[in-house]
C-alpha cells in the first residue's frame, strides 16, 4: 500500500490493512463478495469465507462506513465426489455425480437436494457465529439472468477469454482443446460435468454429453439450447470474475490455493482487465485450517465438521481463533488437549485486558472486539473443568466459582469434551482417597504445614518448601500427593487442585493416605 512502511503495516492487525487498503484504492459504495461450494459437510476452511469477508463489513461498519455484502452459495458446481462421512449413501449418490448439486438428490431426504442441504447448514453456521449475512445461490444468478451478458461476452469473445485462461494457468491454448466458456446442463441426464459445447453464436449453443470424466460418464445425448434458458454455467474461472461484476465488487478473499501463481484469481484478475475491462476487486488470500499439521478436507474426512466443532467449542471461541492470527498464515486449529486449554486461557486473558500495553495487546484486542465483544462467562474454563472433575455437580461448581450464568453456558462443552476424550489427562480423575508406599513422614511434614485461606501459591510452593526442607525430590513428594488425593501421580496444578477440594478435606485424605 502507497504511502505507509513495512514497519507500520506489520504493526496492524489484518482487518485495519485490508479496511484501509480498501479505503485507500477503492470509491464509495462499496461491495464485498465471497462465495462456497456446497459440497459436503462445513469444515472450519468453509466458515472462513464467510467469516472474513463478514469481518472486514462489521470493521467497516465500525469506522462508520457502510458496504453490501453479497454472499453466493454455488450450488451449480458440479457433484463430483462423495464426501467421506456420506459413503454409507454410495448406492443413491453415485448416479447423481457429475449433476449439479442443485440438481442432486439429498440422500438425508431433508431438504430438496444435496446442494441446499448444506447451504443450510452453512446459513445455520453463521447464526450460531453470530453473523447476520445474506446468501444468494449461483442458480439464483443463473436464473435471474444475471449472468448471461457476461456468457454471451464470452462466447462471442471465446478466442480471446480461451487466450487469458490458458496463459494465467499457465497452460497453451492448445491443452484447452474442446474447451469452452460455458458448462451445458444436459436435458436427459442433467449432468453438466460431461458435456462438450460443439458449436454456438453468442446466445445459443449446441452440445454433446459425450465426456466421460474421472468419477462418471456422460449419456450420448445431443441438444441445442438458448443462454437465456439458463441450463448452463459458467467455467470457474470466469464464473467467479462474472459474479464480482454482477455486484461490482470492491474486495474478496480466497484461500492460499486459488491464489498461487497460475490459479483461478490470476485468471480473474486478467478477465476483469482483458475482457470486462473494468478494475477488479482486490483479492487478498487466506490461509489453510489444519488439524496436526494436516488440511481439513471435506472429502477425505480429515478433520471434524464445522458443526461437530461448534458442539466442543463456543463459536466465540472459534471465532478468535480464526481472526486474531494474521490472515495469510495457516491456522492448527486443534480442540484436544492443553491446546483448547491454552486456547481458552489467551480469550480469558485477553477479555481482562483494561487497555493494551503494546501493539501486540491492542491486536488481539480488536480481534476479541470483533470475535467476541463479552464473553458470556466470567470464571475460568480450567477452575469450571477442575471442580466438575472433583463434585460432578454442576450447582457445586456454579456455587464455587460464583458464575451460575457462565457454568451454565459452558458446562455442555466441557462435558462433551471430557466424553470425547479430549480432556488432557492431567484433568482427567476423579478424587479417591488412597494409601502410599512411601514419602509418609514428607507428606506428614506437608499436612503440618497446611492452614485454612491458603491460595494455590501458597499451597504450591509449600510442596517445594516441604521436599527440600527433607531433603526429597520436590517431584516425588508432588507424585505421592497426587497419589493419595487422585490415585494417579500426575494431575492438575497442585495448588488449585487441593484448594478446590478444600484444605481440611485435603489434609484428612493425605492423614489416611499415611496411616
Amino acid at each position: 500500500m502507497e504511502g505507509r512502511t513495512k514497519e507500520e503495516m506489520r504493526g496492524k492487525h489484518w482487518t485495519e490493512i485490508l479496511v484501509d487498503q480498501l479505503l485507500d484504492e477503492k470509491k464509495a459504495p462499496y461491495s464485498i463478495t465471497g462465495g462456497m461450494t456446497t459440497s459436503g459437510p462445513a469444515h472450519l476452511g468453509t466458515i472462513c469465507e464467510f467469516l472474513y469477508p463478514a469481518v472486514i463489513k462489521q470493521s467497516l461498519k465500525n469506522k462508520g462506513v457502510e458496504a453490501d455484502f453479497n454472499f453466493i452459495g454455488d450450488i451449480l458446481d458440479a457433484f463430483d465426489g462423495i464426501p467421506f462421512e456420506l459413503q454409507k449413501y454410495s448406492d443413491v449418490l453415485t448416479p447423481e455425480l457429475g449433476k449439479p448439486l442443485v440438481y442432486t438428490i439429498d440422500p438425508m431426504g431433508c431438504h430438496t437436494s444435496f446442494g441446499m442441504h448444506y447451504l443450510e447448514q452453512a446459513k445455520s453456521l453463521m447464526k450460531l457465529l453470530s453473523l447476520d449475512i445474506e446468501v444468494l445461490t449461483a442458480q439464483e444468478l443463473y436464473a435471474g439472468g444475471r449472468m448471461d451478458k457476461y456468457a454471451s461476452l464470452f462466447l462471442h469473445e471465446e478466442k480471446s477469454v480461451k487466450e487469458v485462461v490458458a496463459r494465467t494457468s499457465m497452460k497453451k491454448v492448445g491443452d484447452l482443446k474442446g474447451w469452452s466458456p460455458i458448462m451445458p446442463i444436459c436435458d436427459k441426464c442433467g449432468k453438466i460435468a460431461t458435456t462438450v459445447v460443439t458449436s454456438h453464436t453468442d446466445i445459443e449453443y449446441e452440445y454433446s454429453c459425450n465426456r466421460d470424466v474421472e468419477y462418471t460418464k456422460g449419456c450420448g445425448f445431443s441438444g441445442r439450447a438458448k443462454l437465456s434458458d439458463h441450463r448452463y454455467k459458467l467455467q470457474w474461472r470466469l464464473h467467479w470474475p462474472a459474479w464480482q461484476a454482477v455486484f461490482d465488487s470492491s474486495i474478496e478473499g480466497s484461500g492460499i490455493d486459488h491464489m498461487t501463481k497460475g490459479g483461478s484469481a490470476t485468471t480473474a484478475y486478467s478477465i476483469h482487465k482483458e475482457i470486462l475491462k473494468r478494475d477488479p476487486p482486490i483479492l487478498f488470500k487466506y490461509g489453510f485450517i489444519l488439524i496436526n499439521g494436516k488440511k481439513y478436507s471435506k472429502s477425505k474426512g480429515i478433520g471434524m465438521s464445522a458443526m461437530e466443532l461448534t458442539q466442543l467449542i463456543p463459536p466465540e471461541i472459534l471465532k478468535y481463533a480464526l481472526i486474531e492470527p494474521d490472515i495469510q498464515s495457516d491456522k492448527d486449529i486443534d480442540p484436544t488437549g492443553d491446546k483448547l486449554v491454552l486456547l481458552y486461557d489467551t480469550v480469558e486473558r485477553t477479555s481482562r485486558l483494561a487497555a493494551a500495553e503494546n501493539r501486540a495487546d491492542e491486536k488481539r484486542l480488536l480481534a476479541f472486539k470483533v470475535a467476541i465483544g463479552k464473553l458470556p462467562w466470567k470464571a475460568s474454563f480450567v477452575d469450571m473443568l477442575l471442580n466438575y472433575q472433583i463434585y460432578k455437580d454442576w450447582d457445586k461448581v456454579a456455587e464455587i466459582v460464583n458464575d451460575s450464568e457462565g457454568v451454565g453456558y459452558l458446562s455442555e462443552y466441557i462435558e462433551r469434551w471430557i466424553a470425547m476424550g479430549y480432556a488432557p489427562e492431567r484433568y482427567n480423575f476423579s478424587i479417591k482417597s488412597g494409601k502410599i508406599s512411601k514419602n509418609h513422614e514428607v507428606v506428614g511434614k506437608f499436612v503440618q504445614g497446611l492452614r485454612p485461606g491458603m491460595t494455590d501459591l501458597e499451597v504450591h510452593n509449600l510442596v517445594y518448601d516441604t521436599a527440600k526442607a527433607q531433603g526429597v525430590d520436590a517431584n516425588s513428594l508432588f507424585a505421592s500427593i497426587y497419589l493419595a488425593i487422585i490415585g494417579k501421580e500426575k494431575g492438575p496444578r497442585m495448588g488449585k487442585l487441593l484448594c478446590a477440594i478444600g484444605i481440611e478435606k485435603v489434609r484428612q485424605m493425605l492423614e489416611f493416605s499415611i496411616s
